[in-house]
């Protein structure tokens, strides 16, 4: 009897396993919400219309960005921190149930919570209390996983967090009184202000939830630009191969570019650093592009790559 029961038992744990395996690897190939094949290389940005819902918050964690969608359109994209390599963002959907001003913070049962930490796993870490590291607002995601408080602008573009999304302040709470907006939810101004000021824990429900997409794309036409953002967390997807399955995909004929082409400009991007072309710019076989912060959009910043061969015109760098 016990033989039979072990058997089934250890089938059981094969099948979750294999389920996981699959899901995770459909997760991690999936498009970010700013990819052309999606938005059709058009996406209408707007202000919240009060009381229509139908949000939804995705992340593309290379990118570091995380944005409030109304319907199809996009309210407000935000820089964010995520996850260090060891303690990873999980990527996949998660669901944000709740919002929480001066939220109490329990330590998960987990490695990084030791004997020497200065709190205990559920111990119940209260708004005053400078061990509290959450800030003043947290969007619990389900398992663990919240969107809080950054630290400071550092934690913004970097891995920072034990598997949390970081964002700034004053973004949290434009992000989250959007979503009152939006939601027409049963909190006043007074009340979000009074939350402000004070330490005082203030807790509105997301009935229904607002679905959360987290995705890593890290080679995504946007806009009729090519982005490569860096493979932080060293899932092997910035090769040759899957760049030009990207182009392919988007509508792009990469004949005219060579392997070495693709490799230099796979290799621009690293540490915090983002490679990125038009698209037109890539029909010669030698882009130009420019190698920018991550967090950066091209227009803001010089362009400025280093390659083995450049040829300079102008301020472009070509690579060949």
């Amino acid at each position: 009897m016990i033989k039979p029961l072990l058997f089934l038992i250890a089938i059981a744990i094969a099948s979750a396993a294999s389920a996981f395996g699959q899901s995770f690897r459909s997760d991690i190939m999936r498009d970010s919400a700013q990819s052309d094949k999606l938005t059709g290389g058009r996406i209408e940005r707007t202000a919240i219309e009060p009381g229509r819902g139908d949000l939804k918050i995705t992340i593309n964690v290379p990118a570091f960005r995380m944005t409030l969608w109304q319907g199809s359109r996009e309210i407000k994209t935000y820089p964010i921190g995520v996850g260090m390599a060891e303690w990873p963002i999980f990527i996949g959907r998660r669901e944000a149930s709740s919002i929480e001003w001066n939220p109490v913070w329990i330590p998960p049962s987990s490695d990084w919570i030791d004997a020497g930490s200065s709190v205990k796993p559920g111990e119940v870490i209260l708004p005053t209390d400078r061990r509290n590291p959450l800030g003043k607002v947290k969007v619990p995601l389900g398992y663990g996983y919240l969107i809080h408080q950054a630290k400071g602008p550092g934690d913004m573009g970097s891995l920072v967090s034990h598997g949390c999304v970081r964002v700034m302040q004053a973004d949290l709470y434009d992000l989250t009184e959007k979503i009152v907006a939006g939601r027409g939810l049963d909190v006043t101004p007074a009340q979000i202000a009074s939350a402000k000021r004070t330490k005082k824990t203030l807790v509105v429900p997301l009935e229904p939830i607002i679905p959360v997409e987290i995705t890593y794309d890290t080679l995504v036409v946007e806009s009729g630009r090519l982005h490569i953002y860096p493979d932080v967390y060293s899932h092997r997807k910035n090769t040759v191969a899957n760049l030009r399955e990207e182009l392919k995909t988007s509508g792009f004929d990469d004949s005219k570019l060579s392997d070495a082409t693709l490799k230099r400009m796979l290799a621009a991007a690293t540490g915090k650093k983002q490679f990125t072309v038009k698209i037109a710019d890539l029909e010669s076989g030698e882009p130009k592009g420019q190698v920018i912060a991550v967090l950066a959009n091209p227009s803001e910043t010089r362009p400025a790559i280093k390659a083995k061969t450049p040829i300079r015109k102008g301020k472009w760098v070509v690579i060949r």
